[in-house]
C-alpha cells in the first residue's frame, strides 16, 4: 500500500496544451523533484508536445535527464569556477551571471542572466561593457531575466524587460533571444510586438505542470486501524489519547515529504493570525496533518514516521478501514510519491 499521485491525464495534458499555445517558443522547466512528477515523466511529456529546449535546475539534473530528452538542456543555476565538474554533452547550455563566468566557459553555449529586481544574481548594467571581449569566446544563446512574482510597488514587468533591452542595445550586445520568467502571455506578446527582431522565450514550470489543481490528487492508503479509549497510551512517546476514537496508520511519512512544509509568504491579517494559531498548537504537539477523512482534515496523533503517519480520528466520525485511501493536501515540489497512477 502506497502514497499515490493520481493524475487525470487528459485534463493535465489539456492544461499543458493551453499553456504551450499561449507562449510560443516556451522553454519547459523540469527541476527539483520534477514538480512532484519526476524528471523522467516530465521529459516524456515534453517529448510528446515538442520543445527543442528543456530547462533543468542543476548540472546534476542535466546529467540524469540527458538520456530521457534529446534536445538542448538549459541549466538554470549559474556557473561558478569552483563548482564540481559534471560530464555533460555539448547540447547543454549553461546560465552565467558574471563576466568572470563567461570568461571561464570558453567554447561553451551560454545564456547570460541579467540582474533583475529580484536581486538574486545576474550581470549588472555597469558590467555590460566588459562583455564584448568575453562573448567572443563563447557561443551566446541569448540573455535572460528572472522576474519577481509579485510587484507590491506597482512597477510593470514589461517596462523592466524593456529597460534591459534598451541597456543591452545601448551596449551593442546581440539581442536575438531573450529568455524570460514570470510574464503573462499578454505581456510577452507586447514585448514581441515591440521588439520583432528578438525572440522571447518563456521559461515556465509551475504554471505548466501545476496550473490545474484539479488534474492531480495525492492519496495515502490506510495500513492499520486501532481503536483507542480516552487515556490509552500509544506511539513512540506513549502519549495519552485525548478521547475515544481510532489510530489510523496511513502511507506517507517524512521520506515522502509529509510533515515537511516550505515556508509560505502570508498576505493579510487572517492568514497571519492562522499561522500564529498553528504555531501555538504545535508547541503542545497538536499538528494538523494533510490527510482528509470523512470531510475533515485530521490531526497527527504524533509526528509523522519515516514512511507512515499516525492520525487520530475521533469516535464521532466514520471508522476508516484498511485499504481505504485518504486524500492528502501535499505540496508537489516537496513530495515524493510511491506510485503514479494515470486515470
Amino acid at each position: 500500500m502506497a502514497l499515490s499521485l493520481y493524475v487525470d491525464t487528459a485534463r493535465w495534458r489539456a492544461h499543458q496544451k493551453s499553456v504551450v499555445d499561449q507562449f510560443p517558443g516556451i522553454v519547459p522547466v523540469c527541476k527539483g523533484n520534477g514538480y512532484g512528477f519526476g524528471h523522467e515523466r516530465l521529459a516524456e511529456e515534453v517529448n510528446r508536445f515538442g520543445s527543442d529546449v528543456l530547462a533543468v535546475g542543476t548540472t546534476y539534473e542535466a546529467a540524469r535527464i540527458k538520456d530521457w530528452f534529446g534536445g538542448d538542456l538549459l541549466v538554470l543555476t549559474p556557473f561558478r569556477r569552483s563548482e564540481e565538474p559534471v560530464p555533460l554533452p555539448d547540447r547543454v547550455i549553461r546560465s552565467v551571471s558574471s563576466v568572470d563566468g563567461v570568461h571561464a566557459l570558453v567554447g561553451a553555449r551560454v545564456v547570460i542572466e541579467c540582474m533583475s529586481s529580484m536581486k538574486r544574481h545576474g550581470i549588472k548594467e555597469e558590467e555590460l561593457g566588459l562583455l564584448h571581449s568575453a562573448i567572443d569566446d563563447v557561443r551566446l544563446e541569448g540573455f535572460a531575466l528572472h522576474l519577481p512574482l509579485d510587484r507590491t510597488d506597482g512597477s510593470d514587468a514589461v517596462e523592466e524587460v524593456i529597460a534591459w533591452m534598451d541597456r543591452l542595445r545601448a551596449a551593442r550586445l546581440p539581442l536575438h533571444t531573450m529568455f524570460v520568467s514570470h510574464l503573462r502571455a499578454e505581456e510577452q506578446a507586447r514585448l514581441q510586438q515591440q521588439f520583432p527582431q528578438t525572440r522571447f522565450r518563456a521559461r515556465i514550470g509551475t504554471r505548466l505542470w501545476l496550473g490545474d489543481h484539479e488534474a492531480t490528487e495525492y492519496r495515502g492508503a490506510v495500513l492499520d486501524v486501532t481503536r483507542v479509549a480516552k487515556g490509552d497510551r500509544f506511539g513512540y512517546r506513549q502519549q495519552k489519547a485525548a478521547s475515544d476514537g481510532w489510530l489510523v496508520v496511513v502511507a506517507g511519512g517524512t521520506s515522502h515529504g509529509v510533515g515537511l512544509e516550505a515556508p509560505k509568504a502570508l498576505h493579510g491579517v487572517m492568514p497571519r493570525a492562522k499561522g500564529v494559531a498553528r504555531a501555538g498548537l504545535a508547541t503542545v504537539n497538536r499538528n494538523l496533518s494533510p490527510f482528509v477523512w470523512d470531510g475533515k482534515q485530521r490531526w497527527f496523533a504524533e509526528p509523522p514516521h519515516m514512511q507512515v503517519s499516525i492520525l487520530f480520528v475521533p469516535s464521532d466520525s466514520q471508522e476508516p478501514r484498511v485499504g481505504d485511501e485518504l486524500v492528502a493536501h501535499l505540496r508537489h515540489t516537496t513530495t515524493q510519491f510511491d506510485r503514479l497512477v494515470d486515470r
